[in-house]
């Protein structure tokens, strides 16, 4: 059995943890509620932008398939790009791990050349380690930081300029989507060539005809559309990081107070234990000194 002393000095110590830990899931869940708030708003404004471009482009095909993002993709060689976002820091529980477990095995899966533009400490450090630092040695960490639109918005015209110049074939996005504060999920999605969600309008008719009133020409807004499209998209899948990152640090905060205030009970039990032992046992040797 360890000394009372040592077993209230880890009293002590499991206590300063359980400050910490429940500080940290306070600041945690803080963070989480403005970052829902954001992404679950933007998701409503993607979500109709994508409709309208789908509902508009039935009536153009010629012209969407001739929209900047669909062209100049055969000649890349099979190069790939891969956009992934972890977090800045860790204690979030796996949430940096899957991110970088899904690149792993993209890049294995993939058989051919890649780069990785990573944004956030997280998952540069390993990727830098492996040989795969960031095109042009950019510093996209302050995207995790403070994101903006301004900075989505560069990012994703720099992905499209170059598969429209042939550089890349395909450019893939690895995040973790938030569900829920206590679920997130990894995901690995195709951002170029561009594609709209299954289920989009298969042929212009009379019913969109009248849902739209198209000025100048529904090929100039599909033209105006798509770009902001993509944008859009870099500048969602950042803020779903963001949420789901103050999810998963809140979640295991949590789950790291539960398991310090298991561990304080424990030790305060044992302690109890050996003091009411301690006493007992100063109260025999009273008793039989006194009996000589």
């Amino acid at each position: 059995m360890s000394s009372l002393r040592e077993i209230k000095d880890r009293i002590g110590s499991v206590r300063s943890t359980l400050k910490i830990t429940s500080a940290m899931k306070l600041v945690a869940s803080a963070k989480l509620r403005r970052a829902q708030e954001a992404v679950e708003g933007m998701r409503p404004y993607q979500t109709t932008l994508s409709s309208i471009l789908a509902d508009v482009q039935a009536s153009v095909p010629a012209v969407f398939g001739n929209t900047g993002a669909q062209t100049g993709s055969a000649s890349a060689g099979g190069r790939v790009a891969i956009v992934a976002v972890a977090g800045n820091s860790s204690l979030c529980g796996a949430f940096n791990g899957n991110v970088l477990r899904k690149v792993n095995e993209l890049l294995a899966g993939l058989g051919c050349k890649a780069d990785v533009y990573s944004i956030g400490r997280k998952i540069a450090d390993p990727m830098r380690k492996a040989g795969l630092p960031n095109p042009g040695a950019a510093d996209y960490n302050n995207f995790v930081a403070h994101p903006s639109y301004e900075a989505a918005s560069s990012l994703a015209q720099a992905l499209i300029d170059s598969y429209e110049k042939g550089v890349y074939s395909r450019v893939i996005l690895v995040y973790n989507h938030f569900v829920s504060t206590s679920r997130q999920e990894v995901v690995a999605e195709t951002y170029l060539p561009f594609a709209l969600p299954e289920g989009p309008a298969a042929a212009w008719d009379k019913a969109q005809e009248d849902k739209y009133i198209m000025e100048p020409s529904a090929s100039d807004i599909v033209k105006t559309l798509l770009p902001q499209v993509m944008r859009l998209k870099i500048y969602t899948m950042l803020l779903d990081s963001i949420a789901s990152e103050h999810a998963a640090r809140t979640i295991a905060m949590q789950t790291a107070s539960d398991n310090a205030k298991d561990i304080l009970d424990e030790l305060t039990l044992e302690y109890n234990k050996g003091r009411q032992q301690q006493i007992t046992s100063e109260i025999l040797d009273i008793v039989g000194g006194s009996q000589q």
